[in-house]
Order: C-alpha cells, then sequence, then structure tokens
C-alpha cells in the first residue's frame, strides 16, 4: 500500500473519530472501535489479523492499567468520603488566608486532584468553593478557574491518573520520571495559568449576577463529622508518588540484576505502589477512625462504578494504536514526520493539542497521539520518552471548550456565560499547554 494511501486512511480514521463523537454523540469506545476497523480494513489486513490486532492491544493496555485505575478509584473515594478532601482544602485555605484564596485553590487542586478524575475532584470541591466565595465576597471565577485549571493539569500530566499511566505504558516510560517531569512542568503551569492569569484578566468582586447564583445554592456546602489530620491525609495522597519516584532514583544506583534492585523495582511498580497507599488508606481513613470491614467494602464497592466507559475508552485506544503499528501506518507516518525535521515533543504537543480540539476527551487524545508518535521515537532516541508523554499531556491540557464535558461542568458549577467560560477556563487552558510545552522544552535541554 502507497504512504499517500496509508495517510488517507488514517485521515478517514481521524474524522471519523471526531465526527463520531463530536457530532453524532456516540460513545468514544464505540468511536475507537469503528477508527480501528477503518484503519485494518482500509490497509487491506486480513479479518482474522484485524481481531488478533484489537485483541492484543485491548488485552495488553488494560492488563497494565486496570488493576491500577481500580485501586486509584477506591484512593479517590476513601479521600472524598472520609473528608480528607475538605482537610486538605481547610488547611491550604487557613494557610494562605482569605487574601489569597485564589493560590489556595490552585494548590488544593493539584494535591486533591493526584488521586481522583477531573471531574470528580471539581465536583467534590466545589462546596467548599462556594463557601469560601461567600466568606471571602471574591468572584467564584477568580477562585474556580485556579482550581480547574490544576485539577487539568494533574489530570493530563502526572501518573496515576490513567490517560498519562496509559501513555506512560504505551511509549515504554520509565513512570517515576514521567512523576518528577510532570511536577517539574506542572507547578509553574498551574501556577501561570491559573493564580497569574486570574489576576490579570477576571475581577476580584463578584458580579450581580454571580452573587444572586451564590444565594441561590444551596447552603449544605460541606458533610458533617470530623475530618481526618492533614498530614495523614497528604501521607495518603503522596504515597504512591514518593514510592514510585523512590524507586527510579534508587534503582539507578543498584546492579543491574540484583536481587535488592528487584525487590526496589517491585516495590515501585506503579500497581503495588497504589496497592500500598490503599491499604495505608484503608487503616488510616477507615479503620482507625472507626469504619468497620463491611463499611470499606460498599465504599469499595462504590469506587468501581464509573470505571467502565474509563476502560472501554482506554482499552480501545490501545487497539487502535496497535492496528496502526500492524497495520503500517506507524511506520509510514514515522518515515513522513521524521522527513519534516519537526521537533518531536512540539509534534507531540501539537497532535495532542488538534485531538483534543476536535474530539472533546483528552484522554482520547493523549492515547490516540501517543499510537502516531510512537513509531517516530525509534529515530530520534536522544529524547527521553518520559518528555514525550509529557509533552503530550502539555498538549491535551489546551483547547478545552464546548466538546468537552470538563468544560460544562466548569461552566455550569461556576454559574458562568458560555462567553465568560470560553474567555477565562478556555484561554487559561490554552495558556496552560503554551507554558508547559515551553517548560517541556527547556527540561528537555538539561535531562
Amino acid at each position: 500500500m502507497s504512504p499517500t494511501s496509508s495517510l488517507l486512511v488514517l485521515g478517514l480514521s481521524i474524522v471519523l473519530i471526531v465526527v463520531m463523537i463530536s457530532r453524532l454523540r456516540i460513545h468514544p469506545f464505540l468511536a475507537l472501535l469503528a477508527a480501528s476497523l477503518v484503519v485494518g480494513l482500509g490497509t487491506g489486513m486480513q479479518p482474522t489479523a484485524i481481531i488478533g490486532a484489537f485483541e492484543k492491544g485491548m488485552g495488553s493496555t488494560l492488563g497494565f492499567l486496570a488493576g491500577i485505575i481500580g485501586l486509584g478509584s477506591i484512593l479517590g473515594k476513601l479521600l472524598e468520603e472520609s473528608g480528607g478532601a475538605r482537610r486538605i482544602a481547610t488547611t491550604l485555605l487557613g494557610w494562605c488566608g482569605e487574601r489569597h484564596a485564589h493560590w489556595a485553590m490552585m494548590l488544593i487542586g493539584f494535591i486533591a486532584g493526584i488521586p481522583v478524575f477531573f471531574e470528580v475532584g471539581f465536583v467534590l470541591l466545589v462546596p467548599l468553593l462556594y463557601v469560601v466565595a461567600r466568606q471571602t465576597r471574591v468572584s467564584m471565577l477568580y477562585l474556580g478557574v485556579p482550581l480547574a485549571l490544576s485539577l487539568m493539569v494533574v489530570h493530563c500530566m502526572l501518573p496515576p491518573h490513567p490517560a498519562a499511566t496509559a501513555i506512560t505504558g504505551l511509549l515504554g516510560a520509565d513512570i517515576g520520571r514521567v512523576i518528577l517531569y510532570g511536577l517539574i512542568v506542572g507547578i509553574p503551569t498551574a501556577i501561570i495559568a491559573g493564580p497569574l492569569w486570574v489576576r490579570l484578566t477576571c475581577d476580584r468582586a463578584p458580579s450581580p449576577a454571580q452573587r444572586q447564583f451564590l444565594d441561590s445554592c444551596s447552603q449544605t456546602d460541606a458533610e458533617a463529622g470530623p475530618m481526618p489530620g492533614f498530614a495523614t491525609t497528604l501521607s495518603v495522597v503522596l504515597l504512591p508518588l514518593v514510592v514510585m519516584v523512590g524507586k527510579t532514583f534508587i534503582a539507578a544506583h543498584l546492579a543491574q540484576g540484583s536481587a535488592l534492585r528487584e525487590w526496589v523495582s517491585f516495590i515501585g511498580n506503579p500497581l503495588v505502589a497504589i496497592a500500598l497507599s490503599v491499604l495505608w488508606a484503608y487503616w488510616q481513613l477507615g479503620l482507625r477512625r472507626g469504619k468497620s470491614m463491611a463499611q470499606l467494602l460498599a465504599l469499595t464497592q462504590r469506587s468501581f462504578t464509573p470505571l467502565a466507559g474509563i476502560l472501554l475508552i482506554i482499552g480501545a485506544g490501545g487497539a487502535f494504536n496497535d492496528m496502526l503499528v500492524g497495520s503500517g501506518i506507524g511506520k509510514v507516518l514515522a518515515d513522513l514526520l521524521g522527513q519534516a525535521q519537526l521537533n518531536p515533543i512540539i509534534l507531540a504537543w501539537l497532535v495532542a493539542g488538534l485531538m483534543h480540539f476536535a474530539v472533546g476527551s483528552a484522554t482520547v487524545a493523549m492515547i490516540s497521539t501517543a499510537g502516531m508518535v510512537l513509531p517516530m521515537l525509534g529515530q530520534s532516541p536522544e529524547y527521553d520518552r518520559a518528555i514525550m508523554v509529557v509533552a503530550i499531556g502539555a498538549g491535551a491540557i489546551g483547547w478545552t471548550h464546548v466538546t468537552d464535558s470538563a468544560f460544562w461542568i466548569v461552566k455550569e458549577y461556576l454559574g458562568l456565560s458560555l462567553a465568560e467560560a470560553l474567555k477565562k477556563f478556555t484561554a487559561a487552558t490554552v495558556l496552560a499547554s503554551c507554558v508547559a510545552l515551553l517548560a517541556t522544552l527547556l527540561l528537555a535541554r538539561f535531562v
């Protein structure tokens, strides 16, 4: 099959994904399934080879991720129902003070967002945002954009979030390095596109419409009951990150093949690291605070309910990637991009941003981009694969607009008009994406 025909098939599959998700409102799993079939049939693969590639891609992706996503969901649910998220929020607000509440909301989103998905984190923390807005008489936009932006940065750039973890596995990157690089890039990104952005572009005082919106909101802003300690909650949130990053540093100083290195690698594996954190959370946020095992079982079962769609999307994304490789499109794309002499970091960022703009799902955008970028990495061995993961995440942050459910959640919970949401929140994500690209390019010069 000629390179031109292969690229036409790839273009058709991407257009199909965009149209099915954004126009026809078809679930992303079905859209990715249809696109995989278009790639297989369009490139002349045998029917049995198409099925084999789909099964292999979906199985290998979920084989690595399913357990991690399940454990992460338990961790997020424990943090939510124990009051741990509220403890982090109230403590940071107390430290920063009312005058710097927008900085506090950025920090809250960055820390509390580590174990939970964007939508869950925002809905979980928005009642606290209402309380702060009422007490300080500060615009919800002034507080809400830093919160939402930091949640989006963590969602796209830091494992154990599903998309970041998935592309880490797909690209064969070291997860400890991805976390470390994600923090180095993500923190200044969240600062510049969060508190600094709203200070320059948003009025601190609420508008009359926002005052009316706040007054109409429910007064039951937070759950009753005692909250766990701040240090305890923080240890639960940060334990898996510390273990995975620690593995990267410790293993680098141990002899290859040694028993100690094997154990360090075992404990630092994402599955084991998050499992240890869940056990610690069961004790600190559950049993130690008087919950029974029956209550923890019920909580665990509730945490699994939202996972089906996420697992199917990520699995189908892995299958689509494997189909690109098996059909030969990946090699054609790698050869073409290699001739273009475009920096792979900029390329990964650009493709992820365009996909997010078109599809409206950062997860789909990141996984699809990883499949297009992976074949090219063999021709660019000088680029650390962890850097490429961060570059893809940086691209996926941007252009969160009307095709993305995150956009509508932020718009509705903050009581914004469509124009306000586009000017303030969407523009903040575009700024964050550009800042993250520059930070990633700078970081790549030193690693």
